[in-house]
């Protein structure tokens, strides 16, 4: 192996194992750096990927060819549709997963590129020597490489808290890495660390699940990969549990408040605000003893159980008597004590729409590193900075994508409009267009994207094949109609559709409130003879029964998007005599690329925004 490279990943997580994977499709030579005893595109926390925002990140990253929804499919163990009584516009896959067939299945898959290495050592330091970038490691090996993407997600001069006991590391088990300015003394770095936590794992053997709720997988839904069969299940499927935590529980854990790292001044990084810890709860709504305990097993063959809901650093001893007071859980045996994490976190606001650090061309970031919480945060990150180092290497466009299309595209115009003050995560709320940001028009909305890149592959030729049937299909549902005849009046009522008093199309009779779209151009096009993909009867089925609501939206939406991608210039605004010098320092930091970007910022005063719309885009 030359120590050489076009594209080099430092970091084997989510973000890593993307950014190597989508890199390796462009045909370059691509090395991937991992710590020597961290298994890639492991899942560290909860073994579950997708969610509600997050299961549409998981499709918007398989449809621009990327690892995640391939390595879900073949590791999950539980299938459910988040938020299945609502309507389809805000309904999300999430897949339990085995942690171990995860982590085997990612490193067999990227093993499998012959024009990607993977190494396994610790990075000591990155260096810019003029075209290239020097990387350093533990072992005293020197690599090259054109562009550098780093991802290395809570390493970075990790401290680990349970109690009052603290130890160097990434995570459980796993060395940390040099702080982020010893690795590259050029960057800035928040001055806040960020924090985040992992529950205790229990015995399986020791839960009382006849007590507990359960919750089994879900046969009726989709697979995350467009490419495999929609229901077909490569791994055994098992149920998860629901328990609730009590006043005898949350009691224990007030009574601790001085033992924890969080509230007596060990730690000092801000941690996530949408995903608290149990002591967070605890005297963050001290009116509440009662919180689900979602009881989640971490693999078919492991003796380890994730109790999700329960994160916490308390000492070891307070863990093991709060767990005790669950319901299930009387006899529980701990066998991983929680713990929290502490790790440094790139500036955001210093990198570009496309991951790029401004000040350096060729240095992306992407993953937890950035400030972000999730797995599959980390993965949208990891692939539009796999994709864009690899364009900037062939001299290509880079890509961007609209914050309207897609929810990488909220979360990554999120990500460096503002400098983060607390970890992000991704919801269906940060999307001004989710009425149209589905799940189920995955590929109509990302084929543009992925089209971009110039690759050829089986997915290229199945995303043109999906576009060409929703087309055809489209037609045949405008052009279907329903005349009002008793036969046809017969029909309705035996298939239950309603009456049928007057001529209707095959649209009207999709948008009926009783009726579930998609079975009904299931049963409708087999009735024709037609044979369509599932996934475009499901994806024309959906859009029939919304349109309006769309079309509301995207008007609105429009009227928006046609003033935010305006692009300016950010120099000019900060010369501007016309512009408050508290605005002009944001503009200086952020240095906004569209007037959307400066919309975002926080602190920029309307009337700033007014003299730009009037006088400089």
């Amino acid at each position: 192996m030359s120590n050489s490279f076009d594209i080099l990943i430092i970091g084997g997580g989510h973000a890593g194992s993307e950014a190597a994977w989508i890199s390796s499709q462009f045909d370059l030579k691509v090395g991937l750096i991992s710590g020597p005893g961290a298994s890639l595109a492991s899942t560290p926390c909860n073994p579950a990927v997708g969610g509600v925002g997050k299961g549409q990140v998981v499709r918007e990253i398989d449809a621009l060819g990327g690892l995640m929804g391939i390595v879900a499919d073949k590791a999950g163990i539980q299938y459910r549709t988040l938020n299945e009584s609502k309507g389809f516009a805000v309904q999300s896959t999430r897949v339990q997963v085995d942690k171990e067939l995860y982590t085997k299945y990612a490193e067999e898959l990227l093993s499998s590129r012959d024009n990607l290495s993977i190494v396994r050592e610790m990075v000591l330091a990155v260096k810019r020597n003029g075209e290239k970038f020097i990387v350093t490691t533990e072992s005293g090996n020197i690599y090259s490489s054109a562009k550098v993407i780093i991802t290395t997600g809570t390493f970075l001069a990790g401290k680990l808290h349970t109690g009052e006991e603290q130890k160097a590391g990434g995570r459980v088990e796993c060395q940390e890495s040099v702080g982020l300015n010893d690795l590259f003394s050029e960057i800035k770095t928040l001055p806040n660390r960020f924090k985040t936590g992992t529950p205790p794992r229990i015995d399986r053997k020791t839960i009382n699940y006849s007590v507990m709720e359960p919750q089994e997988s879900d046969f009726g839904t989709r697979n995350f990969h467009s490419l495999s069969e929609p229901f077909e299940r490569n791994s055994k499927q098992v149920p998860c549990y629901l328990t609730r935590t009590n006043s005898e529980t949350l009691s224990i854990i007030r009574a601790n408040k001085e033992r924890s790292p969080i509230f007596n001044g060990q730690i000092k990084g801000v941690g996530p605000r949408y995903c608290p810890s149990i002591e967070d709860k605890a005297f963050r709504y001290t009116e509440k003893d009662i919180h689900h305990v979602f009881v989640e097993p971490e693999g078919l063959n492991l003796e380890s159980i994730y109790p999700n809901g329960i994160s916490t650093s308390l000492p070891k001893d307070v863990q093991e008597s709060f767990i005790q007071t669950i319901s299930g859980l009387e006899n529980a045996k701990i066998l991983v004590h929680g713990y929290a994490v502490e790790y440094d976190v790139v500036d955001t606001s210093e990198l570009s729409r496309l991951m790029e650090y401004k000040d350096i061309a060729g240095l992306f970031f992407a993953g937890q590193v950035c400030g972000t919480s999730g797995y599959e945060e980390a993965a949208g990150q990891g692939i539009i900075a796999g994709i864009n180092a690899s364009l900037s290497f062939l001299g290509k466009e880079s890509l961007v994508l609209d914050r309207n299309d897609s929810y990488i595209g909220v979360m990554v115009e999120d990500l460096v409009s503002n400098r983060r003050d607390e970890p992000y995560r991704l919801f269906t709320a940060r999307s001004e267009n989710r009425l149209y940001v589905r799940e189920d028009n995955t590929i109509l909305r990302m084929n543009k994207y992925r089209k971009s890149l110039g690759l050829s592959t089986r997915l290229d030729f199945f995303q043109e094949s999906i576009i060409d049937e929703v087309e055809i299909l489209e037609k045949l549902v405008d052009s279907t109609m329903f005349y009002s005849t008793e036969a046809n009046k017969e029909y309705f009522s035996l298939k239950d559709y309603g009456t049928l008093e007057n001529n209707i199309s095959l649209k009207e009779l999709l948008r009926r409130p009783n009726l579930n779209p998609v079975i009904v151009l299931e049963a409708e096009t087999v009735r024709v003879g037609a044979k369509f993909h599932s996934d475009a009867v499901r994806t024309v089925a959906i859009a029939s029964k919304y349109e309006g609501y769309i079309d509301r939206a995207v008007i609105e939406s429009e009227k928006i998007n046609r003033m935010s991608k305006r692009r300016i210039d950010w120099e000019v605004l900060a010369d501007s005599k016309n512009i408050s010098f508290e605005c002009k320092l944001r503009i200086k930091q952020i240095r906004p690329e569209t007037f959307g970007q400066l919309q975002r910022i926080d602190g920029i005063r309307p009337a700033t925004l007014a003299y730009v719309a009037g006088n400089l885009v």
